[in-house]
Order: C-alpha cells, then structure tokens, then sequence
C-alpha cells in the first residue's frame, strides 16, 4: 500500500510522521515543489526582529526527514495533475502512481486587483523563500506598507515595528482582525499596536500602486497617497484548489473533506490549509495536528473520524498579547470585560445561553487553559 502525499508543508510532514508511529514499513513518498526542509510556516511573521535567517526556520533538513521516517522526498517536484482513475499524478518528475494519495498542498495569499505600474512589485510572505526574499528587499528600507490587518497583517506590522521600521496598516475593514475578534478586542490590539508606533489606515480603500523612484506611492480611494520604500499583503488565504479540479474532486472554499478527511474520491484524501470540512475553513495549526493523527490512522486501516476540541489560536503580538476561540457560526453576542490590564471577551451562544468562544487579552490570556476546557467541541460529522 503506497502512500503519495503532496506538499512538504506542516500538514505533509505532520502526517508522514504520524503514519511512520503506526506503520514504518509501508512504501511513502512525498512529492514538492519546494526543498522538501520542514520549517513551520506560523513561524515566518515574528522572525525579523529575533534576527532569525531562513536557514535558522528549517527545523528539519530534508535528508534528516528521509534518513528519519524511512520515506522519499521528491524535492522541486511540482505536480501537475491528478488522474483519478488510473490513480496516477503527473509530476515534474514523471508519472507517479499511488494507492492512497493525500493532497496537503495549503493555501496562497489572495492577492488585490490593484492598478498602478508598481502592482506585481506587491509583495506576500507565504515561505521560506518568501521570508528570504523579505529580508533582502529590507535592506535599506525604512517605511513599510502593510495591505491587510488581518492576524498576519498585525503580526508582521508589530515584528518589524520591533525591527526598527516605519509600518503603517492598511485595511477596508474599521478595525483590525474585524472578523475575528468583537470590537472591544480589536479596538484594543489597534490602540496598543499605534501604541509602539504602528500606524493606521482603516476603513480605506487602495486604488493603486506605482514606482516612486526606488520606492512605492500607494494610493487610496479618498485620493490620498502615502510613500513607502516597500509594501506587502497579506489580505488573507486562498486553499489551492487546481489539483484537486484536476481530478474532478468537490471543492468549496477548500477542498471538501468528510471526518474522516476523505475527499469526493475514496482513494484521495486532504488535510491542512487546503481543505473545506463540515462547511468550516480551519487554517490554523492545532486543526492540522489533530487532524494527521486521526487521518495516520485512518490511512492505516483504523478509521478515526475527526473531532476538534477548542483550539484557541494565539496571535503572536506582543505588544497586546491576544488568544482567541474562535465560536461557531450561529447567533449569539459578545460580552466585553476590561480587566488585567487587558480584556475578556466571552461568545454567548443565543440557544443555550453558554460561552461558546472567546478571546483575552494582556494578562488575562493567562486563562486561556482554563476557558479552552470550557468551550464546545466542533463536531465535524
């Protein structure tokens, strides 16, 4: 029984080394388009002003990964189609078959229609050699654009304020992290972020970016235009969904999964930021962990269906430390408490009465155990 699995990210490699706890003899063998070295993506945004290089993110070189779980990394392999029937994937490398193949080929940063001479100079930070292209063009900056306050967004804004530049945040949305957090919470993270010199441009619309000499003029729909020596997005993530359209599969906002993250085809299955389950887009890396195991143990012939304890996601911004719960869809309210120098904020679901989510902020994320154990699990089912 051959396992085929796309995509070295965390969700590839998570998964390979749960299989390799439950099976070290089955043929496996993991085909991307990168260098095959694992490295966890959550990582990038708060690396610049810890100096870290990208050679300081790789936890795992890629032979360590091979010598260790017994596999074959296919290394700047990228696939281009699947054919489901003949149970085949065309590769960079040829034709590859597989009995089990699951798809962990994550997301890609959306990227704005901008207009403007300067759009495709526009820069996203999704790996390693992203981050390393970051760094490079860093060099001899001082004012940064940011498009998108989002939790990426006021990460990397709060990390490169640390690392000494001028970052300003740009977003349509009237407050950071918007969808996420209710508006106490996000007026919060705003006011402690411009608190370490993070600038704001909320509720504004970009129209266009265009070369400024070396530098940008990014300008907004109110005709105002700002100057800046680079600009990055990150206005969100967008699950890769072309292999999985290739092989006729159903797909959603991600590709759709059942819980047992078995796709459309009971030979594919998928797994990590790529995947649609239940209606719910989880990129987050508590789901992606559950989820290799039950799937390591699926694939091993031991069904395990997938069910999601509350995971809370921590934002990594120091200057207003926040973990949040995210709450299921459904109505409900948020009641706000200032308190410890910070802020909870509990979800109270409209039928039950009880906190189905939450967040914290400053000192109270010191609870955040606590509050987890309290919270709904996300049936999948």
């Amino acid at each position: 029984m051959h396992t085929l699995i796309i995509g070295s990210g965390m969700a590839g490699i998570t998964l390979a080394r749960e299989i390799r706890k439950l099976d070290r003899e089955r043929p496996l063998t993991v085909v991307t388009a990168d260098d095959g070295s694992f490295y966890s993506k959550p990582n990038l945004s708060n690396a610049f002003a810890a100096g870290k290089r990208p050679q300081d993110l790789v936890m795992t070189p890629a032979e360590r990964l091979e010598q260790d779980l017994g596999l074959r990394i296919l290394r700047h392999c990228p696939v281009e189609a699947i054919d489901a029937g003949r149970r085949t994937v065309r590769s960079a490398q040829g034709e590859l078959a597989y009995d089990q193949l699951v798809l962990a080929v994550g997301a890609s940063q959306v990227r704005l229609p901008l207009a403007g001479d300067a759009a495709d100079a526009v820069l996203t930070v999704n790996s390693l050699d992203d981050y390393a292209a970051l760094r490079r063009r860093l060099d001899g900056c001082r004012r940064v654009a940011i498009v998108g306050a989002g939790l990426i967004g006021c990460e990397f804004a709060n990390d490169l304020r640390l690392g000494g530049f001028a970052v300003d945040l740009f977003d349509i949305a009237p407050l950071p992290l918007a969808r996420l957090l209710p508006e106490a919470a996000a007026t919060l993270l705003r006011d402690r972020l411009a608190g370490i010199g993070v600038g704001f441009h909320l509720a504004t619309a970009l129209r266009s970016i265009d070369r400024d000499g070396e530098g940008f003029r990014l300008s907004t729909g109110d005709g105002a235009v700002n100057r800046y020596d680079l600009v990055i997005s990150a206005v969100g993530l967008k699950p890769n969904l072309e292999l999985a359209r290739s092989a006729g599969l159903a797909t959603g906002i991600g590709i759709r999964t059942d819980a047992f993250l078995r796709t459309s085809d009971p030979d594919i299955y998928a797994l990590g930021d790529c995947i649609e389950i239940a209606g719910h887009y989880l990129p987050y890396v508590m789901p992606i962990m559950h989820g290799a195991r039950k799937l390591a143990a699926t694939l091993a012939g031991r069904p395990e269906p997938l069910g999601l304890p509350a995971m809370p996601v921590v934002l990594k911004t120091p200057a207003c430390p926040t973990v949040v719960s995210p709450p299921p869809a459904g109505p409900g309210r948020w009641e706000a408490t200032p308190a410890d120098d910070g802020l909870r904020a509990l979800y109270v679901d409209a039928a039950s009465g009880e906190a189905s989510g939450f967040v914290l902020q400053g000192a109270c994320t010191r609870e955040r155990m606590a509050l987890a154990g309290r919270m709904p699990a996300l049936v999948v089912a």
